[in-house]
């Protein structure tokens, strides 16, 4: 099996106040895994995403990325080896569509035709055609469609490890509904480690292949959907995955 993709063990962090962020945490992400982690504002989720690529550092315990200490990595290397895509996008609205698809690559030194081809391929992988939507502004596109070229831009130096939070929150649900098909298909196509945080219970046991259910800065179960639907932890997990849910989502 080999070391795992991401592992926590026992991480805390706090930024002061009474209640902390998180609280002992510990976890393991497999490689080629899409781990979901599911929780309301200020569960811990997103603390817990921006410790994998450094944005923020523990207070207690340890954290590896591909087998290697989190902080034994320069946190720029290890940021520009991690795609990360986010609800509001972060395009760079002064540069094309292309030129923000190949932003990491330029900076990691890819020659102008390794980085041309590079953004043909996953603008055509995100099903925005380059020839049309390469040279246009991020002003220029739908709410989807920006979507789009943040993932783009997330793969564009072949990352091992995407990190995503809420990247589908903003769309109305029809659009939301179709990018996380699309996502699924890119998953399976392209075999990465994924680390996803939602709000959305549908939205988590449409895409995870295990979800970490988080309140109050602690990891409250962890395991497949079926299994949180079927054997939740406790009541607060139980309230959270819902019959309407369940009937919605799988069919059962």
């Amino acid at each position: 099996m080999g070391d795992p993709a991401v592992a926590f063990r026992g991480v805390s962090k706090s930024y002061g106040g009474d209640k902390p962020a998180l609280r002992k945490v510990s976890f393991t992400v497999a490689r080629g895994e899409t781990l979901v982690l599911l929780g309301s504002s200020g569960s811990g989720n997103t603390t817990t995403l921006k410790m994998i690529n450094r944005l923020v550092d523990p207070d207690e315990g340890e954290i590896e990325v591909e087998g290697r200490a989190s902080r034994a990595w320069d946190p720029i290397e290890l940021r520009r080896r991690t795609g990360y895509v986010i609800q509001d996008i972060g395009l760079l609205p002064h540069l094309s569509v292309g030129d923000n698809v190949g932003l990491v690559p330029r900076l990691l030194g890819w020659s102008e035709k390794d980085r041309g081809a590079r953004i043909r391929e996953l603008l055509t992988l995100v099903s925005l055609p380059p020839e049309e939507f390469g040279g246009k502004r991020p002003s220029e596109l739908s709410g989807g469609q920006r979507q789009r070229v943040g993932v783009a831009r997330a793969l564009a130096a072949d990352p091992p490890l995407l990190l995503m939070d809420e990247p589908f929150g903003a769309l109305d649900p029809v659009n939301r509904r179709r990018l996380q098909e699309e996502f699924q298909a890119l998953r399976d196509r392209l075999g990465k480690t994924i680390v996803f945080v939602t709000h959305d219970v549908p939205e988590a046991l449409r895409l995870a292949h295990r979800i970490g259910v988080m309140h109050e800065g602690r990891l409250l179960q962890l395991g497949p959907p079926g299994e949180i639907l079927d054997h939740p932890a406790n009541d607060f997990v139980r309230e959270i995955v819902q019959l309407d849910t369940r009937e919605t989502v799988l069919g059962r």
